[in-house]
């Protein structure tokens, strides 16, 4: 028995070899070969699309169509997708359900498109497709015949592109139920507890766009952003030494962070804004040998991290008062 395949073109089963071919566990119980069959036929099904693994299979359901004089379907058999280790997928790869990786924060519109590159490549070795593209674009007569690995760095890079190709509005409304779920000590004007329970609730939608738009460059996952700016809604906590630039004293840091404080003291808060704020910081570091030894500590102070975007949007955003505040704990620890 032969049939094309319209990814692998003909393919032949010596029938002799079936032996025979259990159709239910009884009378009333259908075994699968004989399920699929009946189910395509009520359902008027054209094209049986499915893993390579079940070629097997198709030989057994053809026979069960001829007996039963259904038209024979068409059938596309995908190539499997592989772990890393070029195994069969499966759950110790990580994680398999669709649902999961909603969870992590990956886009519909990425995964689609990081799917459809599976086992497929369009002849111009494009990566990126809108769905539209997808459904113009997509062919199975150029689906390859071996297994395609799942490559979860290509993944967080189709991911990414995406994020970084939203508007920041959508990207703050994709963003805010993982601030919402994890992020407990936000700033009071910003936060309001629902009465119905204690949930938090983001009102300052636009202080939330600021910090959104400030870390979409970085982002891969929307769940990243809890981690990446969980200093815009409490102040940081960090070890002293994490505010030493190079082999600076800890007298020498104190005098950086009180010249910080004095330059930060002198900006109106009607003038406290990006530009005033670079302005202002770089004139006075530029005085100094090293740069860093003034803008490092303050990069610290305000984030408590080790790598955060530049210190002056961070200061844009906090405003002068939590800027102030944050110097003056650094000159505490």
């Amino acid at each position: 028995m032969k049939f094309n395949d319209l990814i692998r073109c003909e393919i032949s089963f010596d029938t002799s070899l079936l032996g025979d071919i259990s159709l239910a566990k009884d009378f009333r119980i259908p075994l699968y070969n004989l399920a699929v069959v009946i189910d395509d036929y009520e359902m008027k099904i054209s094209h049986v699309i499915r893993g390579e693994d079940h070629i097997s299979n198709t030989s057994k359901q053809i026979l069960i169509q001829e007996a039963l004089k259904f038209s024979m379907l068409k059938y596309a058999h995908l190539p499997l997708i592989l772990g890393t280790d070029k195994s069969k997928l499966s759950k110790r790869h990580g994680a398999t359900s669709v649902f999961e990786y909603k969870e992590q924060g990956y886009l519909p519109e990425a995964l689609i498109n990081f799917i459809a590159l599976l086992g497929w490549a369009p002849s111009d070795n494009k990566e990126m497709f809108t769905f539209k593209e997808l459904i113009k674009e997509f062919s199975l007569l150029k689906v390859q015949k071996g297994g395609a690995v799942f490559n979860i760095e290509k993944l967080n890079w189709i991911n990414g592109t995406y994020i970084r190709k939203m508007s920041v509005k959508k990207l703050t409304e994709l963003c805010l139920p993982y601030i919402e779920e994890k992020v407990l000590n936000f700033k009071s004007e910003i936060l309001k507890k629902s009465q119905i329970n204690s949930k938090p609730q983001i009102t300052n939608l636009k202080y939330l766009e600021k910090i959104v738009k400030l870390e979409q460059p970085r982002l891969v996952k929307l769940s990243e952003i809890v981690e990446k700016t969980d200093y815009f809604f409490s102040e940081p906590k960090y070890d002293k030494e994490l505010l030493k630039w190079k082999n600076m004293t800890d007298a020498e840091i104190k005098e950086s962070l009180e010249k910080l404080y004095e330059l930060a003291l002198k900006i109106p808060e009607t003038k406290f804004n990006l530009k005033n704020i670079e302005k202002i910081f770089l004139k006075e570091a530029e005085k100094t040998n090293d740069r860093g030894c003034l803008l490092w500590p303050l990069r610290v102070a305000l984030s408590g991290k080790k790598a955060s975007p530049g210190p002056f949007e961070i200061a844009d955003i906090l405003g002068k008062n939590e800027v102030l505040k944050r110097i003056s704990s650094a000159l505490k620890l």
